[in-house]
């Protein structure tokens, strides 16, 4: 339990090292905390607080700079919100189309990169395996091409080669045959029911039928899980300007996406935002790092996770209005009928 002397100073501290990045000296505390503390009242506060582990002291300076347990204390009890985000935070529903919801996702990613300076990202929701609709169209002998629309309305187009050669009639009554048998259901059930009917149906027909599901199967499974957008950013970033192991670390995160897809299904199971630290735990696995993610819905149901990963040194307060704007909007966007 810190006093009030004790949460203000650290307080002050955070702020300006979020401010000007460099290490904190007892003389800018003095000032910048508006307490009529003597230096050596406030050296030894600070000396409380090192040894709590809420701050340290670099090398090469008298000043001190926030821990990954300070910032934690500070973003849990000590963040006071500041002027709203909500007038940089473009409206999503205004730019995008409710049907395009690949495109929301897209530029959702873009805009928290370019609000915040650092990454954007998003994990795109899951499409559906469920079959809606689906057409076939004769390009030339033995060619067709395969059409198929999801409950969402994204369409997937994929040519497939017949053994056979198919008139247009045929192709529109294997078309109809699926749309009226097996509309609404998942691509594995479908799957299922055309092994059963193969007796029933030409062989060509029933050919053409199950290379539409491995279409529609393939789609699904090559999904792009996470949206990354501005790692360059962290190439500008001072705290990691000097330090190329550091950089390299965090590209290949990028690059791997495996823990950032955990840290973001974390994310996923928590209501509002959430600000994790590196360093404090082995969700980020870089103490240079923080993310401050928020998991958005389609009509009321959690279907993903945005979010910025910057520097440990970040404007919390703005980060989170920006997140938290962001999902907002990224909601009403996708589910928009």
């Amino acid at each position: 339990m810190l006093d009030e002397r004790a949460k203000t100073l650290l307080k002050t501290l955070v702020e300006r090292y979020i401010a000007d990045g460099q290490p904190v000296g007892s003389r800018t505390l003095s000032k910048a905390s508006g307490l009529e503390l003597s230096p050596a009242t406030i050296r030894n506060v600070m000396a409380d607080l090192e040894e709590l582990g809420l701050i340290a002291s670099p090398h090469t300076s008298a000043g001190r700079i926030p821990t990954a347990r300070g910032y934690r204390l500070f973003v849990d009890t000590l963040l006071t919100a500041k002027a709203s985000a909500a007038a940089e935070v473009p409206s999503l529903e205004s730019q995008l189309l409710p049907d395009q919801p690949q495109r929301v996702i897209a530029n959702a990613a873009q805009l928290l990169s370019s609000l915040s300076s650092f990454v954007g990202v998003i994990t795109a929701p899951r499409k559906s395996s469920v079959f809606h609709h689906i057409e076939f169209l004769r390009l030339g002998e033995r060619r067709v091409l395969v059409i198929m629309v999801s409950p969402e309305g994204d369409v997937q187009n994929r040519l497939v080669f017949t053994a056979q050669d198919l008139t247009q009639s045929e192709l529109t009554e294997a078309s109809n045959r699926l749309n009226a048998h097996y509309s609404g259901l998942s691509l594995d059930m479908v799957r299922d029911h055309l092994r059963t009917e193969v007796d029933a149906l030409r062989g060509e027909i029933a050919s053409l039928m199950s290379a539409a599901v491995d279409v529609g199967t393939q789609s699904y499974q090559e999904q792009e899980p996470v949206i990354i957008s501005g790692e360059r950013n962290l190439l500008t970033v001072q705290d990691f300007s000097h330090d190329m192991g550091s950089l390299r670390r965090m590209f290949d995160l990028f690059e791997q996406k495996t823990q950032l897809m955990r840290l973001l299904d974390v994310s996923s199971r928590a209501e509002g935002v959430r600000i994790y630290i590196g360093g404090e735990s082995q969700v980020v696995p870089y103490e240079e790092l923080s993310v401050v993610s928020a998991p958005y819905e389609v009509d009321g149901e959690v279907v993903g996770t945005l979010g910025v990963i910057g520097p440990t040194r970040m404007a919390y307060d703005r980060m989170i209005q920006i997140v938290d704007i962001t999902s907002r909007m990224v909601s009403n966007a996708l589910s928009q009928k």
